[in-house]
């Protein structure tokens, strides 16, 4: 098949959605891969590696029109698919900012579109779990980025200036991204503690070095579908904000990532909180796009309160684009190798993988 890579034009997007050594699979494959000139460049990826891994670097517009599947990072303008022939499938990643005017416009170019972010969260699918693979690469970042804001140094230091005690970090959500942040910062030398209302997860935090804080009544009922969390009682709210207002004013670094999927991000951190907390203290809050686990946090913002710093950040995987890249290319590779069979793409709503996937199939919204 004729598989076509754009050079992402979105704010602040340097990833590119394969890199040259997924061409070169692909390609071997027997697949005939389309490249924007560009495409790479800000992920360290320049033209030359392409053309070495059999890409064919082509104009834009050459790259809508003749690919059968366009894969991207995220989606390209509406004003883009004038371009993209009838039948073509696009893939990437469905941002919340204009989405639904994108759909629209493939819907009425009788396109297929599949959102990598819809991926189910099974063992089949693990290879294909872009979320999984982008919040490694953010919870990571999210430590370095909170750790450049501090105004004392993590890791206990022992100089002829006498000993600097170990700064001590909180990571509020166990998922992923919250795992590689206790991770990072343990790392970096700090003293770890973690929440999560799923007390599955507390053996995970341990076995990271961390300490796991618990909330009273808050049980496994806390865990929905696909192992995420899920929206609290109100009295189970009121116990989680009591235990994490307990831990938070010895805290020096704050890093949240507590999300539930379809939903607002749970408010874990009130204003209240934020003025217990030690003056220098810097809070990093990764849901900030889809509403915040803090409430003073603003998207892309960086909010000074109380002597604390609070960093909205946006799209840090692309802050870290080559490993990031490198990782979204090879989920692609393995839902690509699921889908085409005998050089044929299957899409079928039903299917376990692709039917989740499905914003638009040959035009239709039907369902989704």
């Amino acid at each position: 098949m004729r598989l076509g890579v754009l050079r992402e034009t979105a704010p602040n997007e340097r990833r590119v959605a394969l890199v040259p050594p997924t061409v070169q699979r692909l390609r071997a494959a027997g697949h005939e891969l389309l490249i924007e000139p560009g495409a790479g460049l800000a992920a360290g990826f320049p033209d030359s590696v392409y053309s070495e891994a059999g890409g064919k670097l082509v104009e834009r517009a050459v790259v809508l029109g003749e690919s059968e599947i366009l894969l991207v990072v995220q989606y390209p303008e509406p004003e883009d698919l004038a371009g993209v022939p009838p039948g073509a499938t696009i893939i990437g990643l469905a941002q919340r900012s204009g989405a639904n005017r994108f759909v629209a416009a493939a819907a009425a170019g009788h396109l297929t579109v599949l959102a990598m972010e819809r991926v189910p969260r099974t063992t089949k699918a693990q290879t294909m779990d872009v979320l999984s693979s982008q919040a490694t690469v953010a919870g990571y970042q999210a430590v370095l980025l909170g750790a450049s804001h501090l105004s004392r140094l993590l890791p206990m230091l022992t100089t002829a200036a006498g000993t600097i005690p170990p700064g001590r970090a909180f990571v509020l959500g166990a998922g992923v991204a919250g795992l590689q942040a206790i991770a990072t910062a343990r790392r970096l030398g700090a003293i770890v503690s973690a929440f999560d209302v799923r007390p599955v997860v507390k053996e995970q935090v341990q076995s990271l070095g961390a300490t796991f804080v618990e909330a009273e009544a808050v049980s496994s009922a806390a865990e929905g579908a696909g192992g995420y969390a899920r929206e609290l009682a109100e009295e189970q709210q009121r116990k989680v904000l009591e235990a994490i207002g307990k831990v938070l004013p010895d805290k020096d670094l704050v890093i949240t990532t507590a999300q539930i999927p379809g939903k607002p991000a749970p408010r874990l951190i009130t204003e209240a909180m934020v003025q217990t907390m030690k003056p220098g203290s810097v809070i990093v809050d990764l849901p900030v796009d889809s509403g915040g686990n803090c409430e003073l946090s603003r998207a892309g913002e960086t909010v000074s309160a109380y002597g604390v710093t609070i960093l909205g950040p946006l799209n840090l995987p692309s802050q870290i684009p080559q490993h990031a890249s490198l990782m979204y290319s090879r989920n692609l590779q393995a839902l690509l190798e699921y889908l085409i069979q005998e050089g044929r793409l299957e899409i079928d709503r039903d299917d376990p993988i692709a039917g989740p996937m499905i914003l638009v199939h040959g035009g239709d919204t039907a369902g989704v």
